[in-house]
This record gives structure tokens, sequence and C-alpha cells, in this order.
């Protein structure tokens, strides 16, 4: 294993429940899939299959550049954002670990997503994480990029994470490219959830601007690796054979009344506060 598998992976039941039943051809719990690290499973894609970020994306912002300018003032008015809901939703997006990454898009497609009653989804997010994001570092090694905490001196939502983060380049953001990955896959399983889900996505990303993690074109850029990587992954089989599954499974379970992961209430009302451009 390469040493962007270790950097990245160092971070990061039955279907009868409530009268839902199997649907015909459904299996009730996928192949076992080995960990590349605990808690993080192989990916769908070999190292060799990842979208290549530095030749996708431009380069970084210069220093003396309007664009950089813009980010800028970005990321002093995010600040204000600390210690309120917006910023609890942040520190919940900071978290990639499994079964805590499942609850992210929950609501959006009002249904609960765990390994017991959801085994093809669950599967499904955490093979997809290390794709999208370690089709990031090609770019992420190449630019190096200081993150906006190191330069402002300001607290982070990923506390405890300072000294990790600080050496680990900014541009583009390997937590937007997973968040919307996992967007972009799941509006195609779910599409008359496609606007909560997008939603959910975009918020995903505005998430790293305010836990004062990454710049605006680090995330945006993120987006733009996540959409290159789900395009390659349309012709793995394993992924498209997951991918049919998980919709057998959301099809069962979404908008049947159940209990989401997360309170959506809660998350609804995070959402609604604006993050400024």
């Amino acid at each position: 294993m390469n040493s962007n598998n270790n950097r990245l992976a160092s971070r990061l039941g039955l279907f009868v429940l409530l009268g839902v039943t199997l649907m015909p051809g459904l299996q009730a719990q996928p192949a076992p899939v080995e960990e590349i690290r605990p808690g993080i499973l192989r990916g769908y894609l070999a190292q060799s299959e990842l979208p290549n970020a530095l030749g996708i994306i431009p380069p970084v912002p210069e220093a003396d550049s309007a664009a950089f300018a813009w980010e800028q003032s970005v990321n002093q008015r995010l600040l204000g954002l600390r210690d309120t809901p917006r910023w609890a939703l942040a520190v919940l997006d900071n978290d990639l670990s499994f079964p805590s990454a499942a609850g992210t898009f929950s609501c959006a497609l009002d249904m609960p997503i765990n390994q017991q009653d959801t085994p093809y989804l669950y599967q499904l997010l955490r093979r997809t994480l290390p794709d999208a994001g370690l089709a990031t570092y090609s770019a992420k090694d190449h630019y190096q990029r200081t993150r906006p905490f190191v330069t402002n001196g300001e607290p982070i939502c990923a506390a405890g994470q300072e000294e990790t983060l600080s050496t680990d380049g900014s541009y583009p953001s390997g937590h937007t490219a997973i968040g919307w990955a996992w967007a972009l896959i799941l509006s195609e399983l779910a599409p008359e959830r496609s606007e909560e889900i997008f939603k959910r996505g975009l918020a995903f990303g505005d998430s790293r601007m305010v836990c004062n993690v990454h710049w605006p074109m680090d995330v945006i850029q993120g987006q733009i690796v996540a959409a290159a990587t789900v395009a390659v992954l349309q012709s793995n089989p394993d992924f498209t054979n997951d991918m049919q599954q998980a919709a057998r499974e959301i099809a069962a379970f979404s908008g049947r009344g159940m209990p989401a992961n997360r309170n959506c209430e809660e998350e609804a009302a995070a959402l609604v506060i604006v993050v400024p451009r």
C-alpha cells in the first residue's frame, strides 16, 4: 500500500424490519471486503484507475491574486459561525468514520442507513470514500497548500487534528470530494430525492470552510475531483452491482416513516444558516 493510502486511512441484518421484506434478487449481505486500514474498506478502484486531480484542476490561486483575496474575505466572514448550529454540523461532517458518517445523507434520503438494514448502501458509502479521497492526492501532494487556520490562527472544528492537518495539503479538499461523490451517487439512486441530496452534499463541502480547514477553491475543486471519480466508477462491475442492490434498499426504506440516523430537525435548522461567499 502506498503512502497516500496510509495517510488517508489514518484519518479517516436481515432486510426484514417493520414489515419491509427482501425484494427479489436482493441479497441480505454483500460479500466481505478487506480493510486497507482499521475501519477503512478497500475502494472499488485501483490506484492506477483513480483520476489524476493534478491534470484536471487548475493551479492554486496566487497569493497576490483577486481569487485569493476573495477566499480570504470568505474565510473571515465564516469565522463568525463558530459555536453556532452550523459549526456543530461541521463538527459532524468532519468525522468520516463509520457508522457516524453513514448518517450524513440519512435525513436527505428520509431513511436509516446502517450495516444491518441497508448493507449494500452502507458498503457503497464506505468503499467510495477511499476512491474519492485518494483521488485528490496527486494535487494535494503537489501543491501542499497551507490551510486557513495555519494562516489566521483561529480554532478549527476538528479539535486535536491541528498538527496532522497542518502538514496535509489543503488543495483540493478530500472531505469535499468524498461528500460530493456520495451526493452524485445517491442522486442517481434516488432521483426523486435529488434536491435534498444535493443540498446536503453542498453543505458537506461548505462545512470544510466553516471548520476553518479549507479555502473556497479547495472545496470547489474537490467537487470536480468527485465528479471525475464517479465517472470512472460507472464502469466498475462491483460498483454497479452494489448500486443496483443499494437502489432496492432505498426503494424499500426511503419515505417509510422510519427514524433517520440523526436528528433531522436539528440538521434542517443548521442548514438554514447561510454560509457567506
